[in-house]
């Protein structure tokens, strides 16, 4: 049976507490003692309800360390949060079948060990082996032995919410007293809050390797007064080298910002802190009662990071911005997934023509995404976020296995055709990626030269040598090699000339107003010569209008690419196309 929710709130508040299995306390122990002898009896614990069993934090007498919950008297103390006092097990008719009377036990008292927001979590309690009763001044005495037991565990829970470096209260702490805050401030108030961040994660981590862990407790140390200087109020030491406090009541968000920029510009000016550091203030506000801790922390270094980029490193959260940050992590989150369902991806192919003869020999996958909820999600979208991460490997393997799959198919239909697969940057950078794509080509029994790899110039320059190694591997085994999206990056004369590529793709950006637009006409017509020299084949994307393509014809551009002949196709309506095309 689920517990209930002021149980599972209660478990909540036991395990945020860290008491669990954790060694035994002499702080502790001195009180279970004393309770013992006050009571003069041989047995007595500090008991702590589990979900299922009674754990002894302390303990005397007591040769275990737990027993079962079922009908043990510490678990009604803490389900009541009330005094328990059991003059005889044997002759109570619930506690008579448990295992302290089966253990020989007769007599129990036990007060409740309550938190300071009402949760009892177990039971100071003490058990004799005789009948006896409790007098008024010995319950008394329970309760404050219990109350000397819970100020134990707060006081040691309270180290947990100071950092040992700066000696402030920690992020824990600021979480406290955050939702302290609708105790004493009317719900829907505006406030400010500001992080405080010492040095990017880049910074921190060359200031690390080459100074040690000791500079950055120093550096540490220094701000701390710092910011008390600038009026900060009570500084939370919330990250390594992140401080968070809360602006005054009433102050303006405007003249907030001018404070910290102030403090800022003022630090800024010594300190030998500032040639290896930047530090950059974020500040979000927040409304009393309807804001969640953990919520503005997020905001709060969002905004903080965000001024890495600002030029005076002050930066207000921005909604719109974190609405984004959210969509692309959700987009991560939900494509990793996709790859392992069975239908949310899928590939569409679009038409390559050749100009002089209008045949079509080959055509480029393209990945496509349709989530259950979200619907469709245009790759203009998360491609570019995918190939950021991990998860750029898994992709590009999915689309080359399912391209593979798709030609094999087709090889058996009589079709043969070849396919043109785009290649992220991080994919190249792979010591085994040409292994790879060998290995699948051999398991489908194609040939490397049904296989077109597509990569742009920004990722052929991300670490050139190691690109080049691995696309002359390819070019070897016989892989046609494509440089995509051709003058929209570094456009290398140098490069483009050592490396083994067979076709040069012009942008799409180039066909726009191509027919109409003399500068652009002339531009175009120099790129395909200039490839043409080099000796490779030249491939127009984007084309959409007949004039376009006349143009490109009359250049000498050897195939086009786009919405004129054909939209990307599922492979049935493409084999309809092709079929069209054959009458």
């Amino acid at each position: 049976m689920a517990p209930s929710l002021h149980e599972a709130a209660r478990l909540d508040a036991l395990y945020r507490l860290e008491l669990l299995d954790t060694p035994p306390s002499e702080a502790f122990d001195r009180i279970t003692r004393m309770a013992a002898q006050l009571f003069n009896l041989p047995i007595a614990a500090v008991s702590l309800t589990d979900s299922d069993r009674q754990w002894f934090k302390s303990k005397v007498g007591v040769g275990h360390d737990s027993i079962p919950r079922l009908r043990a008297p510490c678990a009604e103390v803490a389900d009541t949060a009330h005094v328990l006092v059991v003059p005889d097990l044997l002759e109570n008719a619930y506690f008579r079948d448990s295992k302290l009377a089966a253990d020989g036990i007769r007599f129990y008292a036990g007060a409740p060990l309550v938190t300071s927001d009402g949760f009892a979590l177990g039971a100071m309690c003490v058990l004799g082996t005789e009948p006896r009763q409790v007098t008024e001044a010995e319950s008394q005495a329970l309760q404050d032995l219990a109350t000397m037991v819970m100020t134990q565990i707060e006081l040691q829970h309270a180290l947990g919410r100071i950092d040992p470096v700066s000696g402030l209260p920690n992020r824990n702490q600021f979480i406290v007293d955050f939702n302290d805050m609708e105790l004493a401030e009317p719900a829907g108030d505006m406030r400010l809050a500001a992080l405080v961040s010492l040095a990017s994660p880049q910074e921190l981590s060359d200031a690390q390797r080459v100074m040690g862990a000791g500079y950055l407790d120093e550096m540490v140390r220094d701000v701390v007064p710092q910011l008390r200087l600038a009026g900060a109020g009570k500084i939370y030491h919330v990250g390594s080298t992140q401080f968070a406090f809360f602006a005054p009541r009433r102050v303006t968000l405007e003249t907030f910002r001018t404070q910290m920029q102030s403090w800022l510009d003022a630090r800024a000016s010594h300190g030998q802190a500032r040639f290896i550091t930047t530090v950059t203030v974020g500040i979000a506000p927040f409304t009393v009662g309807q804001t969640e801790g953990l919520d503005l922390l997020r905001n709060m270094h969002s905004a903080a990071h965000d001024g890495l980029a600002a030029e005076r490193c002050v930066r207000v959260f921005s909604s719109e911005h974190d609405a984004i940050l959210q969509r692309r992590f959700w987009l991560v989150n939900a494509f990793g997934a996709a790859l392992e369902s069975r239908n949310q991806l899928h590939l569409v192919y679009q038409p390559k023509v050749g100009l002089h003869d209008g045949a079509c020999a080959s055509v480029e996958a393209l990945l496509r995404w349709s989530h259950p909820e979200a619907g469709v999600i245009s790759p203009g979208e998360f491609i570019p976020v995918i190939e950021g991460t991990s998860l750029a490997r898994a992709t590009t393997e999915w689309v080359l296995a399912a391209a593979m799959r798709q030609m094999a198919a087709w090889r058996q239909e009589g079709v043969t055709l070849q396919v043109a697969v785009n290649v992220s940057a991080v994919n190249l950078e792979e010591p085994d990626f040409c292994d790879r794509v060998l290995k699948l080509l051999v398991r489908h029994g194609l040939s490397a030269s049904n296989l077109a790899i597509e990569l742009t110039e920004s990722a052929l320059m991300r670490n050139p040598k190691v690109a080049q190694a691995t696309l002359e591997r390819l070019a070897q085994a016989g892989v046609q090699l494509a440089i995509d999206d051709f003058g929209t990056g570094y456009s290398s004369l140098s490069y483009l000339q050592s490396l083994p590529a067979n076709v040069v793709k012009i942008d799409q950006s180039f066909m726009r107003n191509l027919a109409h637009d003399e500068r652009r006409r002339a531009l175009v017509g120099t790129m395909i010569k200039l490839s043409h020299d080099l000796g490779h084949k030249v491939v127009a994307e984007g084309v959409e209008t007949v004039e376009v393509e006349d143009f490109l014809r009359a250049a000498g551009c050897d195939e086009v690419q786009g919405y004129l002949h054909a939209r990307p196709l599922a492979p049935n309506a493409l084999a309809e196309w092709l079929a069209g095309r054959a009458r």
